[in-house]
């Protein structure tokens, strides 16, 4: 019987023994065409356990997101999970944007990754291909709210649904 509280704590997800749990595997990515900075900001939001997990994969122990290693995994793990796109001329390539890794933020149960991208140029299309934690969680959400030109737009990303053509 003295183990029932950590058994229950188990069972209903609740924060013990074995740290804290959720019941859902999401993401949100807030993006902002910044036109007076020639520039896309991005702001990442994820649970800092499973980003934890997604950068200790083939490290020799798991990866604490306060300590100063993780910065360069995480960017690293930002670099290959994210990418942005301009459209481009017919038979043209499109033209990949240099995602520029600035930084985490912790809150709560969760980290802010922050990030912008420069802009040769105007734009009123992203094509974003969005696979944060996909490897991992095979139910994981992607949200995504994006703002430019005036306009707003919201897609949600997952696996077999990866990438987004946003139009602003």
């Amino acid at each position: 019987m003295r183990h029932l509280p950590l058994f229950l704590g188990l069972l209903l997800g609740l924060p013990s023994a074995a740290g804290t749990r959720h019941a859902y595997h999401t993401s949100i990515l807030e993006l902002k065409l910044n036109p007076q900075k020639q520039q896309v900001e991005l702001a990442l939001k994820v649970f800092a356990d499973d980003f934890s997990r997604a950068l200790s994969q083939g490290q020799p122990k798991a990866v604490d997101l306060r300590e100063p290693r993780a910065l360069p995994l995480a960017e690293l793990y930002l670099h290959q999970h994210l990418k942005l796109t301009l459209p481009a001329a017919p038979r043209q390539p499109r033209l990949p944007l240099a995602i520029q890794f600035l930084g985490l933020q912790p809150e709560k149960d969760a980290y802010w990754l922050y990030a912008k991208a420069p802009l040769p140029h105007p734009t009123k299309e992203l094509l974003l291909q969005q696979e944060v934690l996909l490897e991992l969680f095979t139910d994981q959400m992607n949200i995504v709210n994006a703002e430019g030109n005036g306009k707003k737009v919201s897609a949600l990303l997952r696996n077999g649904h990866e990438e987004e053509v946003l139009n602003f």
